[in-house]
């Protein structure tokens, strides 16, 4: 009996060292399973750097795009002409080209002007409208200059009922330019930026106030559509592409008239024929 006990026993031992043995046999590998710290590590810092470098390129790039930015409108926003105050003629600066005019329509926005900043917008010609403000009296006249400013067309002073300033008191002048300019940019939310006195005739008062409002002056070089014999398409038309005064720098005084309306497309090819470009009002210095 004890030496069958002692048998079971030593079996027993047997086989419970053998489970043991087994199992020791395939030992677990931690590395086989997950990375070391150091692995960890050198991952981390890998996807920090690359998360930096890509952050430093998108930053230059940036920077890049923004300062290209601000040279581009550092460039569109210097003069490329300035307006001879002693003749009005349109001179070109640096680079401008010089065989350029200037369009301007006076005594706006009365019947045709609306019609002819349509006319000039599909020719894409720019201009300077300049403003009466006895034009300016109803709603719809208020509505057509918000539509030509609208169109980006530059808007002048004309006084506001067109008188002669030589023969006016230094207080109605006064008046004159400065409750124009109030109506204007209580319509369009800007002051005019361009001054033309009626007739051409300036005084040193007027011409002191309008230097103070920071405003361009300007009469013209020459303009037809108000003599006698050129009231009329044609004749007008002839005369404004090949006048005798049409040279670069030209400053062209058309009028919101009939006339004037019908012949301002032919005006615009013939010029252009002739080669000429037209003048942007906001690349004129002093603006």
């Amino acid at each position: 009996m004890k030496k069958r006990n002692w048998l079971l026993s030593a079996c027993t031992v047997f086989l419970l060292g053998a489970c043991s043995d087994e199992t020791a046999q395939e030992p677990v590998d931690p590395a086989q399973d997950e990375a070391t710290p150091t692995e960890i590590e050198e991952d981390v810092a890998s996807e920090s750097a690359s998360e930096q470098k890509d952050s430093a390129q998108i930053e230059e790039q940036e920077n890049a795009e923004e300062q290209e930015s601000e040279e581009a409108s550092e460039q569109a926003a210097k003069p490329r002409y300035r307006i001879n105050p002693q003749n009005s003629k349109v001179e070109a600066i640096g680079d401008a080209n010089e065989q350029a005019v200037l369009i301007t329509i006076d005594d706006a926005p009365d019947t045709y002007a609306l019609e002819m900043a349509k006319t000039l917008k599909e020719l894409d010609v720019p201009a300077i409208f300049f403003v009466n403000g006895h034009f300016l009296d109803t709603e719809e006249e208020q509505e057509n200059l918000s539509e030509i400013h609208d169109m980006g067309f530059a808007i002048g002073n004309h006084t506001n009922t067109h008188v002669n300033l030589k023969q006016s008191t230094e207080s109605v002048q006064q008046e004159e330019i400065l409750l124009l300019n109030d109506r204007v940019e209580a319509i369009i939310g800007e002051a005019p930026k361009f001054f033309r006195a009626p007739f051409g005739v300036n005084t040193e008062f007027s011409k002191a106030l309008v230097q103070e409002q920071g405003m361009v002056r300007m009469n013209w070089t020459y303009g037809y559509d108000y003599m006698q014999g050129y009231m009329e398409t044609d004749a007008l038309t002839d005369i404004m592409v090949n006048a005798p005064e049409l040279n670069n720098g030209g400053n062209l005084l058309m009028h919101d008239r009939e006339w004037t309306n019908e012949a301002l497309p032919q005006i615009i090819e013939g010029l252009r024929k002739k080669g000429y470009e037209f003048v942007d009002p906001n690349e004129i210095e002093g603006i």
